[in-house]
């Protein structure tokens, strides 16, 4: 159980994200509009966690890797679940987009 949590808020096994990224990884910044245009990834999809339901269409390859980022991590390790459910296969949590950037 205590791995699943870690792996679910980005503290288990240690992720290249940069890596992800050139081979073509999708990131999604699931923060509201407002919070997204006060700063965020270049490149980055902003899909607010509340309306990520209605934005499936957008991630139509279920197995291309999506990086989810957010202010804190707590929404990104939701919309990180929420994708696993729905049947997405390469879904990472990279917790704060600021954080998420000095990644990169």
């Amino acid at each position: 159980m205590i791995n699943t949590l870690k792996n679910l808020f980005g503290l288990g096994i240690k992720t290249d994200y940069a890596a992800l990224v050139k081979s073509g990884a999708m990131i999604i910044d699931v923060r509201s509009k407002g919070e997204y245009e006060t700063g965020h990834i270049r490149g980055s999809l902003n899909i607010p966690l509340d309306q990520l339901i209605n934005h499936l269409n957008k991630l139509k390859d279920k197995s291309k890797p999506v990086i989810t980022c957010c202010a804190s991590g707590m929404r990104s390790a939701s919309a990180k679940s929420y994708l696993v459910s729905k049947g997405y296969a390469a879904i990472h949590n990279g917790g704060s987009w600021s954080s998420l950037q000095r990644k990169l």
